[in-house]
């Protein structure tokens, strides 16, 4: 019971916020005209709402126009408009995850796209980046980075999903941090090393950061700061709707 309550005490989303921005959005003004919309009863969003837990493929699936980042975390806008990356080695559409406190010059960026999988881990990847280098992807209005990688698994589902590119800028000192953003981070746990895309939260245990998952299967974990071998906060992710 005590890490139940704990893991929900942790989740980086509210589906109390989720519903009020849904029905924002549909012009809705009470939870029975949402739920109506969606096809379930008002008593099973009543019970969304208590437990914090959604069915997420139902709810996109209802609201396919909408951004999803906006509509799960609140972030950024209803309807922003698209920027898409015509590159040969990753064709499609972009999203910002992350505004830097300091607005940088926007503009055609060319940013290289590496093979993580050959690199083995991130710290590798900052040392000698170049021999891993698959190419390079231009995109329009985006801040600057260090790199790209593919990501896979499900943990950030369905902000992100196995398959899709996120552009990334390193972390050179874990003092530099904020809290509640999307990091890739390296670190090594029993002699094994590990690469994983999360939200980065404060821990309660001290010289540790706790790492989230969107995708609530996957329960959050601290990682001592001595074990960490690299950060970097992402800044956009590229879709791949097609491999073709």
């Amino acid at each position: 019971m005590e890490q139940e309550k704990e893991f929900k005490k942790d989740k980086v989303f509210s589906v109390a916020d989720i519903v009020k921005r849904a029905k924002l959005e549909k012009d809705f003004r009470t939870d029975a005209q949402l739920a109506e919309f969606l096809g379930i009863s008002r008593s099973t969003l009543c019970n969304w709402i208590s437990r914090n837990s959604i069915d997420f493929p139902l709810m996109l699936g209802k609201l396919k126009d909408i951004d999803y980042n906006w509509l799960l975390t609140g972030k950024g806008t209803p309807h922003p408009t698209p920027r898409y990356c015509d590159s040969e080695l990753a064709p499609g559409q972009v999203e910002l995850l992350h505004n830097s406190r300091c607005p940088d010059r926007m503009d055609n960026r060319s940013v290289p796209l590496y093979d993580i999988t050959a690199a083995a881990n991130l710290k590798t990847l900052m040392d000698k980046g170049p021999q891993y280098l698959l190419g390079k992807i231009n995109i329009p209005n985006v801040p600057a980075c260090d790199g790209a990688v593919y990501i896979s698994g499900d943990s950030m589902y369905p902000i992100l999903k196995s398959g899709d590119i996120v552009g990334f800028k390193y972390i050179h000192d874990l003092r530099d941090i904020i809290y509640g953003e999307m990091y890739l981070v390296a670190f090594n746990l029993g002699g094994e090393d590990y690469l994983a895309v999360k939200y980065v939260n404060r821990s309660d245990q001290e010289d540790c950061i706790r790492l989230v998952s969107y995708n609530e299967h996957h329960s959050p974990m601290d990682v001592r700061l001595a074990d960490i071998t690299g950060m970097a906060i992402v800044k956009f992710s590229i879709r791949r709707h097609t491999m073709l």
